[in-house]
C-alpha cells in the first residue's frame, strides 16, 4: 500500500489472485472501477476494494455473469445481498450432491474395473467375501410369458417408482435362487439388483464359490457347469443364492462378447 492509502492494480491482482487483464476487464465494463486513475494513467484501488473483487471472482466461479454482479454492485441493500446469498448457497447444496453422487459412482465403477482386470478367469476359487450393499428389486415373475428383458424393464420401473431416490446410473445384475441354480435353471434370474453403495439390502459376507467367464449377458452356461463340477470334486455343497456380476461390461469394452461375467455361489463345506 503507498503512502496515500491505496494500492496499485499490480498489488491488487497480487492479493486478489485476479490478473490484470481481468480487473482492466471489470473496469472496462463497470463492474469495478478504480477508485482514482492518476495524471499519468496509472490505476489505484482502495483497500475495501480487495474484499468485492474476491466476492466478484467467487461469483464468476459459481457461474454468475459479470452483468448481474454489475446490477448487484450498484443497487446493493443489505436484505439483496442476503438473499442473493441463500439462493446461491441453496444452489450450490444441490450442486454438491450431484457431483458427489457423479464422484461416488465413478469410484464404484473404477473399484470394480480395477478388481477385475487383471483375474485369473480360468481359476475358480471358494473365497470369503464381505458383505456389500445392493439395491434389490423385487422377485421377477415370468408366468405370463416374460423374458428377463421385460423383468429388467420392471425392475427399472421400480427403481424409478418406489419413492425413493435410487441412482439407476449403476450396472443392474441378477442374482439367482439356491433352488434354481441347484436345478440348473440360471437362465432369467430371480432378481434383479444395483450394485450400489446406497442400497437398502446386502450381499451378505460368507463364502462363496467364484468363477469367472466372457461373453454377453446372460451367457453363462458353461461357466455355472465348470462351478457345479468344482463343487462336486471339492465335496461342496449350494447353501444360498447365486449372484452375477459383469464386472468388465459396456462401460469399458467394446466388444460385447468380451464382457467378463463373474458368478459367486453362495457354498460351503460338506
Amino acid at each position: 500500500m503507498n503512502k496515500n492509502g491505496f494500492i496499485t492494480i499490480g498489488e491488487l491482482s497480487k492479493f486478489s489472485r485476479v490478473t490484470r487483464a481481468m480487473l482492466l476487464h471489470y473496469d472496462k465494463i463497470g463492474v469495478l472501477k478504480p477508485a482514482f486513475v492518476s495524471e499519468s494513467n496509472y490505476r489505484y484501488y482502495s483497500f475495501e476494494q480487495i474484499g468485492w473483487v474476491n466476492l466478484i471472482r467467487t461469483m464468476q466461479l459459481i457461474g454468475m455473469p459479470l452483468k448481474d454482479i454489475k446490477h448487484i454492485m450498484q443497487r446493493r441493500t443489505p436484505k439483496m445481498i442476503l438473499k442473493i446469498f441463500s439462493e446461491q448457497i441453496n444452489e450450490l447444496n444441490n450442486n454438491i450432491k450431484k457431483y458427489m453422487d457423479a464422484r461416488t459412482l465413478l469410484l464404484t465403477l473404477q473399484k470394480t474395473i480395477e478388481n477385475s482386470i487383471d483375474v485369473n478367469e480360468e481359476k475358480i476359487e471358494y473365497i470369503y467375501e464381505k458383505a456389500s450393499p445392493l439395491f434389490i428389486g423385487p422377485q421377477n415373475d415370468y408366468s405370463t410369458g416374460k423374458a428377463d428383458w421385460d423383468a429388467l424393464l420392471d425392475f427399472y420401473n421400480y427403481c424409478g417408482h418406489n419413492g425413493k431416490h435410487i441412482d439407476m446410473n449403476y450396472s443392474a445384475w441378477g442374482i439367482f435362487s439356491e433352488e434354481r441354480v441347484k436345478k440348473g435353471d440360471w437362465r432369467f434370474p430371480d432378481r434383479y439388483y444395483l450394485n450400489c453403495p446406497d442400497g437398502e439390502s446386502h450381499k451378505p459376507a460368507g463364502w462363496y464359490v467364484v468363477g469367472y467367464g466372457r461373453g454377453y449377458y446372460g451367457q453363462t452356461d458353461e461357466i455355472y457347469k465348470k462351478m457345479i463340477a468344482y463343487m462336486a470334486e471339492n465335496r461342496m455343497e449350494i447353501c444360498g443364492p447365486a449372484y452375477e456380476t459383469y464386472p468388465l461390461n459396456e462401460i469399458s469394452i467394446e466388444n460385447p462378447d468380451e464382457y467378463l461375467i463373474r458368478i459367486s455361489i453362495t457354498a460351503r463345506e460338506k
